[in-house]
């Protein structure tokens, strides 16, 4: 982070995983490590959709940890590690509370928040970047964000998960960007006031404000002004619900897609795309 503090986690021997955010713009960072030494390190490349970045360091033989492939269960030992507010080598604890978390509304500005970790164990700004852990040291997330007082939240903490950090980090350190899943619209929430307007009948959904010309969706029939309510056989209830889904989804595969347009529910089949990260 630009004049401020982030976190890190070893993920090869010369190489610090760590938020997108964190890094910021910065080519070059310094990093600080457990035993008070720092050196330089070089920001290998960054992905925002997944808000990941690599970092390589002049300092090699760093101890890896071990990474644990499979989600943890809600109720499991989490323990954050950072340094929340510069406090170095700060240690958190508290449990899983969930899996697939999104946080609101955040798809609306990006659609890196969502298919998260939910954990209690306090995580603060200078957490970002940092490792979740389990009881047993292993790597289990990626601290992401957290959901702060001021807005009513007590101990909301939210973390990417390994399978996800290893997908992309390994994009990243191969390709030097990382593809995700494609559909080509921009979207909205249906709030009260936009149903109105429209004179949209169902309840929940998502409403597709853009389509890209040439895009996956544009080729499948898709306009602005549908309401998306399932795609690929998941109910969509939210911006965060569908992008959630199209992370799970294959680029290539074709998917129905049931969207209300005019008040009546059409299908609509789509041949996913693929798009590179910044």
């Amino acid at each position: 982070m630009p004049n401020g503090v982030g976190s890190g986690v070893v993920l090869r021997p010369d190489v610090v995983v760590t938020n997108a955010h964190v890094v910021g713009g910065a080519r070059e960072v310094m990093i600080g490590y457990a035993d008070g030494v720092s050196s330089a390190g070089q920001v290998l490349a960054v992905d925002e959709v997944t808000d990941l970045a690599v970092v390589r360091t002049e300092r090699g033989d760093l101890p890896v940890p071990e990474y644990r492939s499979e989600l943890p269960r809600p109720g499991e030992v989490a323990i954050a590690i950072g340094s929340p507010l510069g406090f170095e080598n700060t240690a958190t604890a508290g449990i899983i509370s969930g899996l697939n978390r999104n946080i609101p509304g955040s798809a609306v500005e990006t659609s890196s928040l969502v298919d998260l970790i939910q954990t209690d164990a306090s995580i603060s700004p200078g957490n970002s970047g940092g490792a979740l852990l389990d009881s047993n040291g292993r790597v289990v997330g990626i601290n992401e964000a957290y959901i702060p007082p001021a807005a009513g939240a007590v101990s909301l903490g939210f973390a990417i998960p390994t399978s996800t950090v290893l997908d992309v980090t390994e994009q990243l350190l191969t390709e030097g960007r990382a593809t995700h899943p494609f559909l080509g619209v921009s979207l909205s929430r249906l709030t009260p006031a936009i149903r109105q307007a429209l004179g949209v009948r169902v309840e929940s959904g998502v409403l597709i404000r853009g389509v890209e010309p040439g895009g996956p969706a544009a080729v499948a029939g898709a306009r602005p002004g549908d309401v998306v309510v399932e795609f690929a056989g998941t109910k969509v209830q939210s911006v965060e619900d569908l992008l959630g889904a199209l992370r799970q989804t294959p680029a290539g595969s074709r998917q129905p897609v049931e969207i209300v347009r005019d008040g009546r529910p059409q299908t609509l089949t789509v041949t996913i795309g693929s798009r590179a990260g910044s």
